[in-house]
């Protein structure tokens, strides 16, 4: 099983790449009143995750990467599935994916955008 200390630890649950422990996003990725919002800082070690403004536009590099994947993934699977190949059902996996794991992508991009900047310490001080 991933333990903390390890970044996929901190990507896979969302948590604060440098503690592991408190919460990365203000409130669930699924909930669109605040649409994977980013704390301003972690409730438990008090990192700050705005190190500059606008700090989180280079996570839309990542998103893209997660949407080709997806793409992939989707064009692979019509092939496996399907005898014959068709432009728009493909179109149609593809489109349907990524609109129902937009939010979910937007929130894995933002926190493995924060791991590459902030790194773990086990005995971190508020």
């Amino acid at each position: 099983m991933i333990s903390k200390g390890n970044k996929l630890y901190s990507i896979l649950k969302i948590k604060c790449p440098q503690c592991h422990e408190g919460a990365f996003l203000e409130r669930k990725v699924y909930d669109f009143s605040a649409f994977t919002k980013v704390r301003k800082s972690c409730p438990n070690c008090g990192l700050n995750y705005h190190v500059e403004p606008s700090f989180y536009y280079g996570s839309m590099y990542v998103a893209y990467a997660l949407g080709v994947a997806i793409m992939v993934a989707m064009v692979i699977l019509n092939f496996l599935l399907f005898e014959a190949f068709s432009f728009l059902r493909t179109f149609g996996m593809v489109v349907g994916a990524v609109i129902t794991t937009a939010p979910l992508m937007n929130a894995i991009a933002k926190i493995i955008w924060a791991n590459f900047f902030f790194h773990y310490k086990p005995k971190w001080k508020k």
